[in-house]
């Protein structure tokens, strides 16, 4: 009799997903989900299914699963408690290798982590409560090209806090009076001053006519108070090219 071979088909998360005896490593990122699993499902099964649907399962068994080690790459969940108080809600323990995720990337990893397991059928409700990112992830992200000490060479202030300010209101104002209050600001003895995270390049102010009205109003007070002054414009864009 010839042996079977692949055979696709519906199977418990729990019996690829949920393993209580893993040991986590130094270098997991370590998620802590309240589940609240739908009626007749064991919380076992709701937390190998956000486990499995956040990393490398689906719905049921594919071919390709034999290319590659699901054992390396898959979400644990390795442990599940009872919310004390609450009925049917469980707290899942999910622990993800590393390699599950690009180096330097928030976007990515919250996409695997916090994506479409949340309209999962199986869960009557989930909630991301707790996240462990280790050393080892967060050595990957640069941060900023450069840090405090740069912003007080290019400014040349130094042994004192830099005073700013953000302009108000922050949306409604025109190019000419936006940098009308950014000179007032510098003139008056602040340091800086910034864009409000929502002033893009909206229709009653550009981003280029304020970029060109900041700037006469930085050389102004300049050149009226002989220090250096500085406005931090929010360069949001579409692609990274147009910023």
């Amino acid at each position: 009799k010839a042996s079977v071979g692949f055979k696709a088909g519906v199977k418990d998360y729990k019996l690829t997903y949920y393993t209580p005896e893993y040991e986590t490593k130094d270098t997991d990122i370590l998620a802590a989900f309240r589940v609240t699993p739908q009626p007749g499902v064991p919380p076992e099964e709701a937390g190998a299914a956000v486990a499995a649907e956040s990393s490398t399962g689906t719905w049921t068994t594919v071919w390709t699963d034999g290319l590659t080690s699901l054992d390396r790459y898959k979400g644990r969940c390795y442990h599940i408690e009872p919310v004390a108080g609450e009925e049917n809600q469980y707290i899942a323990y999910v622990a993800y290798p590393l390699d599950l995720f690009e180096e330097g990337s928030v976007t990515n990893m919250f996409t695997s982590i916090v994506g479409n397991v949340f309209g999962f059928k199986a869960l009557r409700a989930l909630r991301l409560e707790d996240l462990r990112i280790p050393t080892a992830y967060i050595k990957t992200f640069q941060g900023p090209p450069h840090g405090i000490q740069v912003e007080r060479d290019k400014l040349n202030k130094y042994g004192r806090p830099l005073l700013g300010c953000t302009i108000k209101p922050k949306l409604g104002l025109s190019a000419k009076n936006y940098g009308r209050a950014v000179y007032e600001c510098l003139r008056g003895g602040l340091d800086f001053t910034k864009d409000d995270e929502n002033v893009n390049s909206q229709p009653f102010m550009r981003w280029r006519d304020r970029f060109l009205f900041c700037a006469e109003a930085i050389f102004k007070a300049q050149a009226e108070t002989g220090e250096i002054k500085g406005h931090y414009l929010n360069a949001t864009a579409g692609t990274c090219e147009e910023m």
